[in-house]
């Protein structure tokens, strides 16, 4: 089934071209500024957008994103919120959107409830951390029958049995997390990555985009080489929050250095 993620990706590789994908947390500073900044990076050259879906508990965040978590929570941001959001979003923009949440919140919602009206919001695609493929036969087979993406994630800790799990249950892409480590960390960039994402490409035709750890133009230039997309998180998440108006100009820095790497 085409997806506008699949369709963005098949332009992009005809393009030559690398896929940029900003992440926001939704709801902080607000959800009125989150509309105003996913138009932001639409403006600025961005190809598919991540909102982030505030949850009390995010292992798999670091300090940045927990506080902007934390923020969200307490200007009462739910996941009904965010998808009623992204509705509003479909009237100005089509760019493929993607929710990243945690399971709790969805199985609270009702795992085909949410899906559902996910989709008729115009969510294109989900990332769930703590739901493994091995544990999520339900909700890809009913987010198969409606067209919702599912984006698993990969790590260097990957073994060759999760690899093979992750490539056949993913769609739309699959989210490489280039670190050991929570998001915001630092990014090693000493070749094993490279090697990592071709073994992986033994496996699967499917898109790879990396995330966690990417926080600087040179930084997403260096993975633009290596990947088929390029996640920035935190470095946008904290210049949001400290610098708001320093973030255009971050965003234009980051779409051109995607831009001058592209080898695959």
């Amino acid at each position: 089934m085409k997806t506008r993620i699949s369709e963005r990706f098949n332009r992009l590789k005809r393009e030559n071209r690398t896929a940029f994908i900003p992440y926001i947390m939704a709801g902080d500073p607000s959800l009125e500024k989150t509309r105003d900044v996913v138009l932001l990076f639409e403006e600025c050259g961005a190809d598919i957008v991540e909102l982030g879906v505030p949850f009390s508990d995010p292992l798999a965040d670091g300090p940045t994103i927990q506080r902007a978590s934390e923020r969200s929570l307490q200007n009462g941001t739910t996941l009904r919120k965010v998808i009623a959001l992204v509705q509003d979003l479909r009237r100005t923009t089509q760019i493929p959107l993607v929710l990243m949440t945690y399971f709790n919140p969805v199985f609270k919602y009702g795992v085909e409830s949410f899906i559902t009206d996910a989709v008729r919001a115009g969510v294109d695609g989900v990332i769930i951390p703590d739901l493994p493929p091995d544990e999520a036969k339900e909700f890809i087979r009913f987010s198969g029958k409606t067209g919702l993406d599912t984006i698993f994630l990969l790590a260097p800790t990957s073994t060759e049995d999760r690899v093979k799990k992750v490539a056949h249950a993913s769609s739309g892409f699959i989210y490489y997390v280039s670190i050991t480590g929570i998001t915001g960390s630092s990014l090693l960039l000493d070749g094993s990555m490279e090697i990592l994402l071709s073994n992986i490409r033994k496996h699967t035709g499917k898109p790879i985009a990396v995330g966690f750890g990417v926080s600087t133009p040179e930084e997403a230039s260096a993975v633009a080489g290596m990947a088929d997309g390029v996640i920035v998180g935190s470095a946008i998440v904290k210049r949001l929050f400290e610098t708001p108006d320093a973030l255009k100009d971050f965003l234009i820095r980051l779409r051109e250095a995607i831009k001058q790497h592209r080898t695959l």
